[in-house]
């Protein structure tokens, strides 16, 4: 029997290149149970599909840590109230320990504090205050709650970093500086005395064994299982640079010693290696910014109380005030009051949204101007914001397909730069004659060639070109409203060739709206549109029909105030009659007024060109007389016709799917300027039509709200959800479009197709870095000390390049 699956998420820490990745990726798969994973070099997590009644997150913890890596963790500091004894002490620890991503839990009696140790991508603390108040007792945290644990984490592994590139530069500055001008003469006599290579050594040292000791460690466990990364390149440059100068130090046999170059590879790399740290910081603060945008605090109504409670205990049902200038702290329904929400931070749109009674508000987002009060309906990760978080973090932990490339060429990358080392070795000290004029020896040569492949070898570079723009670009997409669940999806839209549209609620606002009103002449014996509506609208007042409500909302929005309408009836296929004011009115088709004797001659016309302009007219008589029409049209979205021309404009095809006959649909088709209209399309057939296209080898996206969307956008190659949509729809398309605005599904192409070049322009780098690079090095041209300062650059380049994404103009 198949169970479901569960996902989690771990940040790892210590991984350097792509060959860490797939060695802890590998490690995580014997794991018995494990479905799926997908390890992120860029934000540095292990996104883990597994049954969870064979596997556990300890079994990932312990298979990390035997690969040689560690998992982040945070550490929350509880106050406990309502300890009565220590019995109750052991009993909070023993249920703390089992929650799940809880690493270590202590209780202390005697001081009333929780100490807990967690992984916090999998537990927060206002979880984990929750289990204390679900076992009976009361939790207060100490320090702020909001407080990102993993970024605590990461930025004490930067300051670590930071402190031994320091050390490093104190002690290699000096050392390269005595070392050029001894060789080039500068410094006199002294430079040559047998000291100042003791010197050397003792400068040199620290920075081989203390700064350069991870590399070390790095390669240790990498080869242990089976692999080999960057570290091993590093550590044997560096090492073969540092070894072959103590026998000379020693005087065993002359030379010259090349301490410098040992200190200089470890440290040109851990310059490279902090700055690229501190990029690929730089490329999940959309996340930060995400995280960073809730509310802190909520005034809620508790037992006729309006008391100011942290925004993570806000209850479901709770009655929440909203003052101007102040964040909803969740989500729910206005149930009392008017204002204007700015809501830009989560839909990207920059209007103010108008809100009254019976209308969503969104959590996170800054209310204008007037109170109001809602029920929550969604808290915690329940919320839009943490759903949003939580898509994104997915998207930014999964693998683009054009990444399985650099995968590939990864794997066996760093054992044929260790071969290519062998061969130049062998190649200076055998094959190519030694030049008279060198001071050096021929082994030295061979030496400091072989060190200069291995030191200019880039995996890095590699593993961080698809992994950096993909988290750059999904986050740019979050902050413009556009959601992308994966890599897949962000790449595959930048190769879109078409676009179908689905019609209502999509292009159309799915909501019919009046959108003319016709009367006769007052010297025919006519009324005035306004006593047209009231007539009309008192009688569909009684009325379920859409059309019908159209009618009487319309005027509502005019200020025609309306009356009960007496003997309503309605008419299947007809439409409706009823009493106003004593008064009979019918308001129906044209069958209708036929079967009452009521001549529309002078109708026809009008109904025609209505009819031909996608609108459902309905004439009004009162009495015997037909006084009017009012026609009734699902309207165009407002932004439909640019987003459509913008599309254009990007060279795609657009085509619009509808169960709408052909007339109406050319008309709709014909007013937004779309390519193709493939009208009278049932339901369940909307995924086959998609499937034609695709067999002509067209890369289709079918953008929908619907439930009867759903096969549509699975089927599609990128299926792109209204967010106004139905939850089922937007859980079958691979990107949703908060707002609901049409303008969205351009910005979305746009944005892939930008990521796209970027994900090409930084693998080019990579490859083609190392395709020129190592045979330089293998020909002579470059030395060591230039080749650890290239491959440095070589990280940052990438990093440095996806992070131009985020200033991109993708309007």
């Amino acid at each position: 029997m198949m169970t479901d699956n569960k996902q989690v998420t771990l940040p790892v820490t210590g991984m350097t290149c792509a060959n860490c990745v797939a060695t802890v990726e590998r490690n995580i798969k014997k794991v018995e149970g494990v479905r799926k994973a997908n390890v992120n070099l860029s934000s540095e997590r292990a996104s883990i599909a597994f049954d969870p009644n064979s596997a556990h997150i300890n079994d990932f913890l312990e298979k990390i840590k035997r690969a040689g890596y560690g998992v982040a963790t945070g550490e929350a500091e509880l106050v406990i109230k309502r300890l009565s004894d220590d019995n109750d002490a052991r009993r909070l620890e023993k249920t703390l320990t089992k929650v799940e991503g809880v690493l270590e839990a202590q209780v202390f009696f005697t001081t009333e504090k929780a100490k807990i140790k967690y992984i916090p991508t999998v537990v927060s603390q206002s979880e984990l205050r929750r289990s204390v108040s679900d076992a009976g007792f009361e939790a207060v945290i100490l320090g702020d709650d909001l407080e990102d644990a993993e970024r605590k984490a990461r930025e004490a592994e930067i300051a670590q970093q930071r402190h031994y590139l320091t050390v490093g530069l104190l002690f290699t500055i000096p050392l390269f500086l005595l070392s050029m001008g001894r060789d080039f003469g500068i410094l006199g006599s002294w430079a040559f005395r047998p000291w100042v290579k003791w010197f050397m050594f003792a400068l040199a040292t620290p920075v081989q064994f203390y700064v350069g000791w991870q590399y070390y460690v790095g390669a240790y466990k990498s080869l242990r299982n089976r692999s080999a990364n960057m570290d091993v390149l590093v550590a044997m440059g560096s090492s073969a640079a540092y070894f072959y100068s103590i026998p000379i130090l020693f005087d065993l046999f002359p030379g010259h010693v090349y301490f410098e170059t040992s200190a200089m590879i470890i440290t040109l790399i851990k310059v490279g290696k902090f700055l690229e740290a501190r990029a690929k910081g730089r490329t999940s603060e959309a996340i930060k910014k995400l995280i960073g945008m809730r509310a802190k605090t909520a005034l809620v109504i508790r037992d006729g109380e309006e008391i100011e409670v942290p925004a993570e205990k806000v209850r479901v049902g709770d009655m929440v005030i909203v003052k101007p200038g102040e964040k909803i702290p969740v989500d729910g329904v206005v149930i009392e009051g008017h204002s204007s929400v700015d809501e830009s931070m989560i839909t990207g749109e920059s209007m103010p949204v108008e809100k009254g009674t019976g209308d969503k508000v969104i959590g996170a987002t800054l209310n204008k101007l007037g109170q109001f009060k809602f029920e929550a309906t969604q808290v915690g990760k329940d919320t839009a914001l943490s759903q949003i978080i939580r898509l994104v973090e997915e998207a930014q932990g999964s693998k683009a397909p054009i990444q399985r490339l650099a995968d590939r060429v990864s794997a066996v990358f760093v054992p044929a730069v260790i071969v290519i080392a062998f061969f130049t070795f062998m190649m200076w000290y055998f094959l190519i004659p030694m030049p008279a004029n060198l001071e050096i020896t021929v082994f030295t040569r061979a030496l400091i060639h072989t060190v200069a492949v291995l030191v200019i070898a880039c995996p890095c570079a590699m593993g961080l070109a698809t992994p950096t723009a993909v988290m750059v670009g999904t986050g740019k997409g979050a902050e413009m409203g556009v959601l992308l669940k994966s890599g897949k999806a962000l790449e595959r839209a930048g190769k879109l060739d078409t676009v179908i549209l689905d019609k209502t609620g999509t292009i159309t606002k799915g909501q019919p709206e009046v959108t003319d009103i016709l009367v006769k002449e007052k010297g025919d014996g006519g009324i005035s549109e306004s006593e047209l509506l009231f007539y009309a609208a008192s009688v569909e007042k009684g009325s379920e029909h859409p059309l019908g409500e159209a009618i009487w909302a319309e005027a509502g929005n005019r200020g025609v105030k309306i009356t009960e309408a007496d003997g309503f009836q309605a008419i299947v296929g007809r439409g409706v009659e009823g009493y106003v004011d004593g008064e009979k009115v019918f308001v129906g088709n044209r069958r209708m007024m036929e079967e009452r004797n009521l001549p529309i001659t002078k109708w026809e016309q009008e109904l025609s060109r209505l009819q031909s302009e996608a609108k459902t007219a309905m004439l009004v008589a009162v009495e015997d007389r037909v006084q009017g029409l009012i026609a009734v049209a699902d309207t165009v979205k407002d932004g439909s016709v640019q987003a459509i021309s913008r599309l254009h404009k990007m060279g795609l095809k657009v085509a619009m799917i509808t169960g709408d006959n052909k007339q109406t649909a050319q008309a709709i088709a014909q007013k937004v300027g779309l390519d193709e209209v493939l009208a009278g399309v049932l339901p369940g057939e909307k995924a086959s039509k998609i499937k034609v296209l695709q067999e002509e080898e067209k890369v289709v996206a079918m953008v929908g709200d619907g439930i009867n969307d759903a096969p549509a956008l699975a089927q599609a190659d990128v299926g792109i959800a209204i967010g106004t949509g139905t939850d089922v729809a937007i859980s079958a398309a691979q990107i949703t479009l908060i707002s609901g605005d049409l303008e969205g599904v351009p910005k979305a192409i746009s944005l892939s197709r930008h990521t796209l070049r970027t994900i090409k322009q930084n693998l080019f780098w990579a490859f083609i870095y190392n395709i020129i690079l190592i045979p330089a090095a293998v020909a002579g041209v470059l030395n060591p000390i230039m080749a650890a300062g290239a491959m440095a650059f070589s990280s940052i380049f990438v990093v440095s390049n996806s992070l131009r994404l985020r200033n991109k103009d993708i309007s």
